[in-house]
């Protein structure tokens, strides 16, 4: 298991600069802002600099509306559209990797129920399927990785949990579409978060961290040692990164987040 920490969580005059302290606090990878990797110089820029550092690139976050699942089919190719040039610049730099979706926010329009037929949530994971596997096609061509992240009820609904996520997953069946878990949603959404990683590694390949206060791991209550206990006996070895707010200058609290959580692993 790696360490990776999103870009703008890291001080630094410039993408350069970040990359460097990201190394000095012991992370290993980076998620990059979606925006930037859509946007042709700011790409440049990171490509650049991930050419020359041991940092290496874990996934991409946001920079699109995330909208699979949207009523309106113009809503859902602009999200596919986002996806795709995401996955093939992602390829340009390493195989493996990609971007973070999920299906909708709860804030967008949703499909109507259309019960007793089909309920909105039917209908909406019956959509997501076929929508994932043309994603999943290209990300097959081209080397890339897409991530799906269930939230928590309060963010969207639209995949219940981490055991709904991974039955999507394992229905569109390719190594080009996998399970994000995140623990900030998993300690609200789920019983037991380590048991839930048992249950769906096979298909879990990205986790990002937060503590339940959401702030950086080692300010709440989550258990992180018996979660990563769960990653390591289902042979999980990627990258987890922290998507969190700080309780105070990052120079100081990433780093001892950093040692604190190599204790949870168990590791110096």
């Amino acid at each position: 298991m790696r360490l990776s920490c999103q870009e703008g969580l890291v001080p630094g005059e410039c993408f350069a600069d970040r990359i460097v302290n990201m190394e000095k606090y012991g992370f290993e990878g980076v998620e990059l802002n979606g925006a930037f990797v859509l946007d042709d110089k700011a790409w440049a820029e990171r490509k650049a600099v991930l050419a020359d550092s041991t940092v290496r690139p874990s996934s991409t976050c946001g920079g699109y509306q995330a909208r699979l699942v949207h009523p309106d089919p113009a809503e859902r190719q602009a999200t596919i559209d986002a996806v795709k040039k995401i996955m093939e610049r992602a390829a340009e730099v390493a195989p493996g990797w990609g971007p973070i979706t999920v299906p909708i926010f709860n804030r967008d329009p949703r499909i109507p129920d259309l019960s007793p037929y089909k309920s909105s949530h039917e209908l909406e994971m019956e959509l997501l399927v076929v929508m994932l596997r043309e994603i999943a096609d290209f990300g097959e061509q081209c080397g890339s990785v897409l991530f799906l992240e269930p939230l928590n009820r309060y963010e969207s609904d639209s995949l219940k949990d981490q055991a709904e996520g991974a039955q999507i997953v394992r229905e569109v069946n390719s190594p080009a579409v996998r399970l994000m878990s995140d623990f900030f949603h998993m300690s609200i959404e789920e019983t037991n978060i380590a048991e839930t990683l048992r249950q769906v590694g096979d298909v879990c390949a990205h986790c990002h961290l937060a503590d339940n206060t959401r702030l950086e791991p080692g300010t709440g209550m989550t258990d992180f040692t018996a979660g990563f206990a769960a990653l390591k006996a289902v042979g999980f070895d990627r990258y987890l990164a922290f998507e969190c707010g700080l309780s105070g200058p990052p120079e100081e609290v990433l780093p001892r987040s950093v040692a604190y959580l190599h204790e949870c692993m168990g590791s110096d």
